[in-house]
């Protein structure tokens, strides 16, 4: 789809994407931006998917915004920064939703239905940082270095990182963040929130948990991630109500009819595609 993403699609549901601009850590630039974009939106309309898994090439995940846009912004120009998706330079429009382009690079992994597993690794660095945040899931190794870094170039974080973080980490904890621009580690990003896991590889081990995940029932694992999206938004009372909506459209379903089946003759499910 773009030569800023390379695709694997495995036998079983699982892709694969990879970042694909390692000359340059794989900053932003607004080919990333569209890239990100279109992929995510096209995995939201695949029924056939079963988990994602985004890394990067070479030696980072992603840096963050690149430098001849921070060139560009410094001249005042910051027309070409998100590009073509961006519909135009007024950020306050709603491009995507709820979402303007760049916050759509980070909000869209969220729109795709089945779990999201960012694996970090080098540098993750403002709008790097916001893409691996839109995910479900993040494994970090030890030695990579995180940071919300809008601050340094006299911004804030602008690609949901608000939303994102607030959800994972103290409020103090964001504020200290966001005003120092700090960079820590994937250790202390684990002790604060913004990291699940420290992984040895973490491509390798979360292509194993994508794989788990793609051997379980797909209408389970989508209702409960639509349950888990919902949860961060609804009342105890909306939430109880859609574990119960999601439940009843379960039960007795021809999948999770598989998933009794298989575990009690002890052999590997054989589900359909997702209802």
């Amino acid at each position: 789809m773009s030569d800023r993403i390379e695709w694997t699609r495995h036998a079983d549901g699982v892709v694969e994407l990879q970042l694909a601009r390692a000359d340059k850590m794989n900053a932003l630039d607004p080919a990333m931006f569209d890239a990100l974009v279109r992929a995510g939106e096209a995995l939201r309309d695949d029924r056939s998917v079963r988990a994602v898994v985004i890394a990067g090439r070479g030696k980072a995940f992603c840096a963050g915004l690149d430098m001849a846009s921070f060139e560009r912004m410094g001249q005042g120009a910051a027309s070409d920064v998100l590009g073509a998706s961006a519909g135009g330079t007024d950020l306050v429009a709603r491009t995507h939703g709820l979402s303007n382009a760049a916050q759509q690079v980070a909000m869209v992994w969220r729109e795709v239905p089945v779990p999201v597993i960012a694996a970090v690794h080098g540098v993750a660095f403002g709008g790097g940082l916001q893409v691996a945040l839109g995910a479900d899931i993040r494994l970090v190794a030890a030695d990579t270095r995180l940071s919300v870094m809008e601050i340094k170039w006299g911004l804030v974080p602008d690609m949901a990182g608000m939303v994102l973080m607030r959800e994972l980490a103290r409020t103090d904890v964001v504020r200290e963040l966001t005003f120092t621009g700090r960079i820590f580690s994937g250790e202390e990003a684990v002790r604060l929130g913004l990291a699940t896991r420290v992984a040895a590889d973490p491509l390798a081990e979360a292509l194993q948990m994508a794989h788990e995940i793609a051997a379980k029932s797909p209408d389970a694992i989508r209702a409960g991630k639509r349950l888990l999206n919902a949860s961060l938004a609804h009342s105890a009372a909306e939430l109880l109500i859609a574990e119960s909506v999601e439940q009843q459209a379960l039960i007795g379903s021809p999948n999770q009819v598989e998933a009794v089946k298989a575990n009690i003759e002890r052999r590997a499910p054989q589900f359909s595609a997702p209802a």
